[in-house]
């Protein structure tokens, strides 16, 4: 990954968190912690890694995550100046 990819999947990490605290009505998205970014090298999919601290409401966020995604991308697109802004897929983390 490139310095520029690295930074910019950071920046995502942190306006994904702020988006998901303050924007995010739903309360299955409340406690999701977002702990990683990758994105593709021409900046068009970015995989967002996240883990909840609740384990049994695991399906449920991933769930209300993927019906959030649009919105959460429209967020971004305001947030972060991007000609494009990437396409999100939320994976839950299972390194931790």
């Amino acid at each position: 990954m490139s310095i520029k990819t690295e930074r910019l999947a950071n920046l995502l990490v942190k306006e994904i968190s702020s988006i998901l605290m303050t924007e995010i009505k739903d309360e299955d998205i409340k406690f999701v912690t977002i702990t990683d970014c990758e994105i593709t090298n021409d900046l068009s999919y970015a995989k967002v890694y996240f883990t909840v601290l609740d384990m049994t409401r695991k399906a449920d966020t991933i769930k209300a995550l993927n019906h959030a995604k649009s919105f959460i991308r429209g967020q971004l697109s305001k947030r972060v100046e991007m000609r494009h802004t990437p396409e999100l897929t939320f994976i839950f983390d299972e390194s931790i």
